[in-house]
């Protein structure tokens, strides 16, 4: 008891947050009505990102953060899926690269130009196929270039080279129910997966084998969640078989029992968690919720440490969370969020209260930048590596981003290699024949892209004369 009454030392015991002013929410934007437990919501330091309701197929919009106010309705939007979007995620090694998974089976990922969409865009980099249901859920691989993971209600997991748009690693057969969420650990290596069929795996994709599972994570029937914590433990979120809200925090080399383990509350709002590694701070934000909920994770019991919760008057429709590089460091903002309402976006901010005017190196270690550890190449063949750090003494500045390339591989061309001389003599020919042949096939390209437009417009013309003759005839 004496024990309870002393208060635990922790700088984020006074995080509090904070909506910004009316001016400076996106607004008039129509929320999609999916149901679906996604986010719906994805940003980094240069945009947001929010899947909407679109007509006749699925789309989101991509914002330039400092586009708030009211956004019109003929904003342009990425509009490629012919069915709803369910979930969306930037690229975390490319502040212009994002992806998308739909009803319509497929993932896509797009570039989005520097400074925002001016038109509209349907044509995404690559359509990755591969499953045969809808698309739940995208995650792009934390430190390996290009690597991408889907997960749809096929049970099947894909894991994608996007710079060669091909299914590398299938995982069809571990899942007999839904999945509702897969996160990836600190470094990679491994996948954790929360089932409909109340159990959390681990997986280490590239073997195709499950190292970890626990049955019955949670008792309740509800859904659950499972996010990987840089210490390698992981955290999830469900319901108690009284459809009480729960959390609990789990070794995953022995998941006889929790860590520890706590009750909510009873609503019936699934919990979205957003980890930040730096800090060891786990913020929940229930769906249909109008709080955010967040604990320090420790390694002195009870572990979960409740910090404190931020309300407000309207439920949340979804959640994005910013990474650490796009906070400002300067007012001591430890995370920000992009709460959803029906027809709007609100930022909120967190903020740990400080004095001084000087960079907090304790409230900002070093965090993972945008720079890949990793070729998908290399993670493929088996290496691993930790996210490269970043400083952010004077806070994020973004670099230029190459472009997207994506070079669909050749069947024809995985002869096998015999190294001879005249080989070894030919290859700069070869080459050069190579790149010859790609400008006449891009010429080619255009050359009927041109005609198309030329038909179009002559199909156009005819269509116009006629129309007029007989508005002529009316008028006559």
């Amino acid at each position: 008891d004496t024990m309870r009454r002393v208060v635990r030392q922790s700088k984020f015991r006074h995080v509090f947050g904070q909506a910004v002013k009316n001016d400076q929410c996106y607004d008039d934007i129509r929320v999609s009505r999916v149901t679906w437990d996604s986010s719906f919501c994805a940003v980094n330091p240069r945009f947001v990102a929010i899947i909407v309701d679109a007509s006749g197929g699925g789309a989101f919009l991509v914002l330039p953060l400092h586009k708030t106010g009211r956004i019109d309705k003929s904003y342009p939007t990425v509009c490629g899926h012919t069915g709803p979007v369910l979930d969306i995620d930037w690229c975390p090694h490319n502040d212009q690269v994002i992806a998308s998974g739909s009803e319509d089976c497929t993932v896509m990922v797009w570039q989005i130009p520097e400074n925002g969409l001016t038109l509209s865009l349907t044509e995404p980099v690559v359509v990755l196929e591969g499953h045969s249901k809808r698309v739940g859920i995208v995650a792009w691989h934390p430190t390996a270039r290009n690597v991408l993971l889907s997960a749809g209600c096929d049970n099947a997991i894909i894991i994608w080279n996007v710079g060669t748009g091909e299914a590398l690693i299938n995982l069809d057969d571990m899942h007999v129910d839904m999945i509702y969420n897969v996160s990836w650990n600190r470094n990679g290596s491994l996948i954790c997966t929360a089932s409909k069929d109340k159990k959390v795996r681990v997986i280490d994709p590239r073997k195709q084998e499950i190292v970890a599972e626990k049955e019955k994570t949670h008792e309740g029937a509800r859904p659950m969640r499972a996010i990987f914590l840089a210490d390698g433990n992981i955290f999830t979120t469900g319901f108690s078989r009284m459809s009480e809200r729960q959390l609990a925090l789990w070794n995953p080399k022995n998941m006889e029992e929790p860590i520890a383990l706590h009750e909510m509350d009873t609503s019936n709002g699934v919990l979205l968690p957003f980890y930040d590694p730096d800090t060891n701070i786990i913020y929940l934000c229930g769906k249909g919720d109008s709080s955010i909920r967040y604990f320090e994770i420790t390694d002195e019991s009870p572990y979960v440490h409740y910090l404190n919760t931020f309300s407000s008057k309207e439920p949340q429709r979804g959640m994005g969370f910013m990474p650490k590089r796009g906070l400002d460091v300067n007012k001591c903002e430890i995370a920000r969020f992009f709460k959803l309402h029906e027809r709007k976006c609100e930022p909120i901010i967190m903020t740990v209260p400080r004095k001084s005017d000087l960079f907090q190196d304790d409230l900002y270690p070093d965090t993972a930048g945008p720079e890949a550890a990793l070729e998908a190449e290399e993670w493929f063949e088996g290496k691993n590596a930790d996210p490269l750090l970043i400083s952010l003494k004077h806070g994020y500045i973004p670099g230029k981003n190459r472009d997207l390339k994506v070079v669909k591989k050749n069947i024809l061309d995985n002869k096998p290699a015999g190294n001879k001389k005249s080989d070894l003599i030919n290859a700069p020919k070869k080459a050069a024949d190579a790149s010859n042949s790609q400008n006449d096939a891009k010429l080619d390209e255009i050359l009927k892209e041109l005609k198309s437009i030329k038909d179009t417009i002559s199909n156009q013309d005819e269509r116009i004369s006629k129309l007029e003759q007989q508005l002529a005839k009316l008028a006559d």
